[in-house]
């Protein structure tokens, strides 16, 4: 079998510099004795006054959640911890939907991009196709991703703000045969929601070889998603969005089916780290509450994990589906009702875990986001490179939603308003 060997690069890409650029108009204020004042306490948490983390991600955390992440040392083969991951690999199956035990849920160390170089790495192989279909910034990313372990992407772009056509992806799948169809399930840079059900569909009648792959960063937790009952083949995610838990693992489930088209790989997986070979049966034993080793787990992040996924399934998925749904109405109504238009425009495609809203004329970032950090509320910048400057984004995801005695999105949407008054938008 041959070996491939990866190039180094002495330059950091121009795309990694942009998305830097991008990323840090996130505003964070330096707290003085002045804006002490503006930080806020949730009535229902122990937590220290602090300013409320808004954004598509990282969001707000339970005390439960933090707490667990204070764990002791504790070692990651020892039964108890095995026991913690045990269940916690479990209850993700209960967040997916699944019951067919052929596939498997992961829990690994790293970003949720690390999600991406699974996908290339393992159900790609050099020289084969991609279809990915782009409803933002994410999209170019993933590609990017495919590219560098070799397979060839090919963008299906929506206009920004809309999503990709059934009908145009119906075209695509009968033009060439795509190893793998990806779908970013929410672009945090738009905020457009993708119909995964009615996509999945359409790929198992057009091309049912075709493995169906979901970005879900942005939306497990918020938005449905039925692994088995929908037929899909790998579905990845990140913690710090609606899991509510901090950064630090790439979480993701693939079906039995991606795992069969892994076994029968021509060439070896083309990550070292980012390898089914090593992980399948480390998660197949923890799982079984049996310990195991590759690479050391972050044992408090499982703990983290574990309490999150407790808090979450302690009532139906349904209901929680349905608290951000309204959340989402609130604040799109609201911001609507300031004359504020979306990103995503399309009705019935608009995320429930984010809003991105255009700024009125006249009113620029620098005028808006800091005015709202003065008041204790930490929102977004624009992130898709087309528009960057011309939007900000609202999180609303997790606690800040889901627990009813908390007033964070009365006070997020408040400062909105006082803030646009202040920078001279008159409503």
């Amino acid at each position: 079998m041959s070996r491939w060997h990866s190039h180094s690069h002495s330059t950091i890409s121009s795309s990694a510099a942009l998305r830097l650029a991008q990323l840090s108009s996130h505003f964070t204020p330096a707290v003085s004795s002045e804006q002490s004042s503006t930080m806020t306490k949730p009535k229902t948490s122990a937590q220290a006054a602090h300013p409320l983390t808004l954004i598509p991600g990282p969001v707000e955390f339970t005390d439960e959640v933090l707490a667990a992440m204070a764990t002791p040392s504790q070692s990651h083969v020892s039964p108890q911890f095995v026991e913690v991951f045990g269940d916690a690999l479990a209850l993700l199956r209960q967040l997916f939907f699944n019951t067919d035990k052929q596939a498997q849920t992961f829990a690994i160390a790293g970003a949720g991009t690390l999600g991406w170089d699974f996908v290339a790495a393992n159900l790609i192989e050099p020289g084969e196709e991609a279809l990915v279909l782009h409803t933002g910034y994410f999209a170019d990313s993933l590609a990017d991703c495919i590219a560098t372990y070799g397979g060839k992407p090919t963008q299906l772009k929506a206009p920004i703000g809309d999503i990709v056509t059934l009908d145009a992806i119906e075209t695509a799948l009968k033009e060439k045969k795509f190893k793998v169809v990806t779908i970013t399930h929410v672009d945090t840079s738009t905020g457009v929601l993708s119909d995964i059900k009615s996509i999945a569909a359409l790929v198992r009648a057009v091309s049912p070889e075709t493995l169906v792959i979901v970005d879900g960063v942005c939306s497990v937790g918020v938005e449905e998603i039925r692994f088995d009952d929908w037929d899909l083949d790998l579905v990845l995610t990140a913690p710090q969005k609606a899991i509510g838990v901090p950064a630090g693992l790439s979480i993701f489930i693939a079906s039995g089916r991606a795992l069969d088209v892994f076994r029968a790989r021509k060439v070896p997986p083309t990550s070292y780290y980012a390898s089914f070979a090593k992980w399948l049966p480390i998660m197949q034993n923890y799982e079984a509450k049996k310990p195991s080793y590759f690479s050391t787990p972050p044992v408090q992040n499982i703990h983290a994990l574990l309490a999150s996924l407790k808090q979450i399934l302690a009532v139906p998925l349904a209901d929680r589906f349905a608290a951000h749904a309204r959340m989402s109405d609130r604040i799109k109504a609201t911001i609507a009702s300031y004359g504020l238009k979306q990103v995503a425009f399309r009705e019935g495609y608009q995320a429930n875990g984010m809003t991105a809203v255009y700024l009125p004329e006249g009113v620029a970032l620098p005028d808006l986001l800091p005015r709202i950090a003065s008041r204790g509320i930490v929102l977004a910048g624009g992130l898709h490179k087309a528009i960057a400057t011309k939007y900000f984004r609202i999180g609303h995801m997790g606690v800040s939603v889901t627990d009813e005695d908390r007033e964070d999105f009365d006070k997020a949407l408040a400062a909105i308003k006082e803030s646009l008054a202040e920078a001279g938008y008159t409503m």
